[in-house]
């Protein structure tokens, strides 16, 4: 790989846009830019999550979900782009099954927080559902491929079953919601 990128500052935004992968320039609150920068943010929230003591198979699921997100990324950069495979969104759904058939069935709403990794899983997935309500309004007047808006999808799913799962690894449940509590 050469150098992609030998000066930091180009002023080239400073109007206001910014340079997709394809070369063209569009305004920096393009829906596309909006939701290249939600999956930016959610994959630097997942760098976040790395720093946590986790399990192995979970460090190295998170890990490749970063590369994922990147792939997402470059993705929405290309108007037209297809980087994003279908085996992607089904590796998702594998880790769903994986990881909920440890959990119990839900019977109540739960509230995010429990232990910090779970916490900031929880708040992954928040982002995430940003990240993906972005791309399916982009979707609607621009070409987004079906493996972007099904990989999101499935990603808040498994980050809302990974926050459940590392509340009950590190020996605590779920917080639950108590209906009426403050009334």
């Amino acid at each position: 790989m050469g150098h992609r990128l030998s000066k930091i500052y180009t002023r080239t935004g400073d109007a206001g846009t910014t340079g997709l992968g394809d070369g063209s320039r569009v305004a920096k609150d393009a829906r596309r830019v909006a939701a290249m920068g939600d999956v930016d943010e959610l994959n630097s929230l997942i760098g976040v999550i790395l720093c946590e003591e986790l399990p192995t198979d979970v460090r190295e699921l998170f890990t490749g979900i970063q590369h994922d997100l990147f792939d997402l990324g470059g993705e929405l950069s290309i108007p037209g782009a297809t980087l994003l495979k279908a085996t992607q969104p089904a590796r998702l759904e594998a880790a769903i099954d994986r990881y909920n058939a440890d959990l119990g069935p839900l019977k109540e709403f739960i509230l995010p927080g429990g232990n910090r990794a779970a916490a900031l899983t929880h708040l992954a997935r928040t982002v995430c559902r940003r990240a993906e309500r972005v791309t399916v309004a982009l979707a609607a007047g621009e070409a987004v491929s079906d493996a972007a808006r099904q990989y999101l999808n499935r990603l808040s799913d498994l980050l809302f079953v990974l926050g459940r799962w590392l509340n009950r690894a590190a020996g605590g449940g779920d917080v639950l919601w108590q209906k009426g509590r403050n009334a």
